[in-house]
């Protein structure tokens, strides 16, 4: 998609690292946090930590501020709409959510209370309430009364690919198909791609569905839309090669799976896998993540 030369003038794109670790996994490391700056048509890319639980990417426009997910606790996403406030004059237009996980969609009626519409595809939104409630059962007795106990309202932008103006960006929301999750928004703009959790850098996978397969294709039409600038879900920001790195990551993990012995017992195989898998990559964050080898053990087994 060719820029257009407003857009990079008066535009500047901030993703916004963690402080803190998601609530899930409160048994490892934060990850880490910077700053740095790559120029982007004049302006800059801002990596600003915020404290907050979960990565968050900002797309400031001449009109406003565009959301990419919306946090894990109520409470973290107010913290985000005082923070942006105190960075910018421009208000918060609109919030996209990328994928049905709680830490993309639980803080969506903290912004719906303050009028900012918060929408994602029809199949995203379609997945949230069996991810929200199973989500509930896990958690909402550990962060009460600070977790959500109802669904999140959404609003849906429609089932297929399509461009926004909004904030005076001009966006592409690419809808994708299985991953980590069941369904996937990724939000182009301009030569940046903010994939969420379909990219990996420096952490570990969300495993816990096994579709492998499916997201090696969703990392194959990221790449053919050919990125500058790639912001994950969690992690650094990178360039084009950050999916094709994650990609590999993925094949790995499947080799590795399609080399298990039929015979060898399930949590046998299990733990020797996410041994395996950790050695390879040493200072990936997130190992708990991987409890989800499991799955793709069991859907690469007759």
């Amino acid at each position: 998609m060719r820029p257009r030369a407003t857009d990079l003038r008066t535009c500047r794109v901030r993703p916004i690292l963690a402080l803190l670790v998601l609530a899930a996994c409160a048994t490892h490391a934060a990850p880490r946090t910077e700053t740095a700056t790559n120029g982007v048509g004049g302006r800059s890319l801002h990596l600003d930590p915020l404290g907050l639980r979960d990565p968050l990417a900002l797309i400031e426009g001449p009109e406003g501020v565009v959301v990419i997910d919306t946090q894990f606790l109520p409470s973290e996403a107010e913290r985000l709409l005082v923070e942006i406030a105190r960075q910018t004059d421009k208000p918060v237009v609109l919030a996209l959510v990328l994928h049905p996980n709680p830490d993309k969609f639980n803080g969506a009626d903290v912004f719906r209370a303050r009028g900012i519409p918060v929408r994602t595809s029809a199949q995203v939104r379609a997945a949230i309430p069996a991810v929200a409630e199973k989500r509930r059962r896990a958690f909402l007795a550990r962060y009460a009364p600070d977790y959500p106990t109802t669904d999140p309202v959404l609003e849906s932008f429609g089932d297929t690919t399509r461009t926004l103006d909004v904030a005076g960006l001009h966006l592409t929301l690419h809808v994708l198909g299985r991953g980590c999750s069941e369904a996937h928004v990724a939000v182009q703009w301009n030569d940046h791609l903010f994939v969420g959790d379909l990219g990996i850098s420096q952490t570990h996978a969300w495993l816990e569905l096994g579709h492998v397969d499916a997201w090696m294709a969703r990392l194959d039409e990221l790449m053919a839309l050919r990125p500058a600038h790639v912001h994950p879900g969690r992690g650094p920001s990178g360039g084009a090669e950050l999916l094709s790195a994650s990609r590999a990551y993925l094949a790995d993990v499947r080799a590795r799976v399609d080399a298990t012995p039929p015979d060898e017992p399930r949590p046998a195989a299990v733990e020797r896998l996410r041994r395996e898998v950790r050695a390879a990559h040493p200072d990936f964050g997130y190992p708990v993540f991987l409890f989800g080898l499991g799955a793709v053990l069991d859907a690469a087994r007759p």
